[in-house]
């Protein structure tokens, strides 16, 4: 029997949720005084602004259906805001409001390959944010993982040019997650214009860039790309699930309209909020100054135990590789059957340091000899690590 394009021939079964396998690091960091400390997640411990708080109860948008598109306000917010902050003019009609940015990249797929169903591929790095693959598999897709090269950056001339002929799109992350790096936007958008494969942009981490300036593939020009942003880490609003994509304006007018069909509406409330958060660069100077310390705390931390760190290119999270010598001694048999270096060190931080790491394979194979730490606890948690990992040395690292 043929079966038809995009229908697969098994039915789908979810995979586990990549943070969902973390239960028995949990458990194995609990154990310690003063409990766990969760770095495995990339949610903001901060405080919002109390202006964005106070905004929630003061728009008097409890009542109506908020535009889908997203308000005014909202679209000419966001505007200003790439203005100040890449020097780019981006008209109001180009930009539009999403249910923070997850939602649109694991959708993305599905509303191309109907735009387009002579194709059926997605693009993406090998080495980052699993939802890129999630999307396309959930729309029937092929994914094709692109490599990177030895600076971590996208090896394009990898990309074979039929996989190129069949692609909806090519997604980028810069800073990337998790491995910190920054991507060379304009190089990457100048390759898609040439064959015609719309550059979706994920840049929510583009406030957090420590190595040089912030930098939007809106840079280069809107034909053929979209940039992806979102408040949950500039802003600390997770909660609230607001973010906006813009760019090429019939790609994001296109977008905008099934996303409307589909009833995708960021409540008017925190449309509200948001617009009152971008309009604010003061907090996150602050909140910018507040990664950068962390990161560096726990990078003396790492050092200190006999770990190699190398500083990332932007984001708040550590990408550490396990050292050698220490994943050969190291060789617990642990109820999740990963085999790997990564899993191996995560196990060791999780009952040595009572931290708790995302192991590096859930952002792919490539990742598997390493573990993301995410600086989102406050000091005193993050010195507690230290501690631990300080008088744990002797004990367990050496000894295996």
């Amino acid at each position: 029997m043929t079966v038809p394009v995009g229908i697969p021939a098994e039915p789908f079964v979810p995979p586990v949720y990549p943070f969902d396998r973390l239960t028995e690091l949990a458990e194995l960091a609990s154990r310690l005084p003063g409990g766990a400390v969760d770095l495995s997640m990339g949610t903001p411990c901060d405080p919002p602004p109390p202006a964005v708080v106070e905004a929630l109860s003061t728009s008097g948008a409890e009542r109506s259906y908020p535009p889908s598109v997203g308000s005014l306000e909202l679209r000419e917010a966001a505007a200003s805001w790439m203005c100040r902050r890449f020097g780019v003019e981006v008209p109001v009609a180009a930009i539009a409001a999403c249910v923070g940015s997850k939602e649109l990249v694991a959708g993305v797929p599905q509303w191309l390959r109907l735009r387009s169903p002579s194709k059926d591929t997605v693009l993406c790095p090998e080495l980052a944010y699993p939802t890129y693959e999630m999307g396309a598999l959930l729309s029937g897709c092929r994914v094709v993982a692109v490599p990177a090269r030895r600076d971590g950056r996208l090896d394009l001339g990898a990309v074979a040019p039929e996989d190129a002929e069949r692609s909806l799109c090519l997604w980028v992350n810069s800073p990337a997650n998790p491995a910190g790096h920054l991507e060379e936007l304009a190089a990457v958008a100048s390759w898609g214009r040439a064959r015609g494969i719309p550059v979706f942009s994920d840049e929510c981490y583009a406030e957090f860039t420590w190595s040089d300036d912030p930098s939007s593939v809106l840079q280069s020009g809107l034909e053929g790309v979209v940039a992806v942003h979102s408040l949950s880490k500039r802003s600390n609003l997770a909660g609230l699930r607001v973010g906006f994509f813009a760019g090429d304006p019939e790609l994001v007018s296109y977008l905008a309209a099934v996303r409307r069909h589909a009833g995708f509406i960021v409540s008017g409330p925190v449309q509200h909020a948001a617009a009152v958060a971008l309009a604010d660069d003061g907090h996150v100077a602050l909140q910018r100054e507040i990664y950068r310390e962390r990161l560096s705390y726990l990078t003396e931390a790492l050092e200190g135990s006999g770990v190699a760190v190398r500083p990332p290119e932007g984001a708040f999270y550590l990408w550490v590789m396990a050292p050698d010598s220490f994943a050969e001694r190291y060789d617990r048999r642990t109820e999740a059957g990963d085999p790997t270096a990564g899993y191996r060190f995560a196990w060791w931080l999780a009952e040595a340091g009572g931290a708790i790491a995302s192991p590096g394979g859930s952002y792919g194979p490539a990742g598997a000899s390493h573990v993301r730490l995410a600086v989102v606890q406050p000091m005193d948690r993050l010195g507690l690590v230290a501690e631990r990992l300080a008088s744990a040395r002797p004990h367990t690292w050496s000894t295996g």
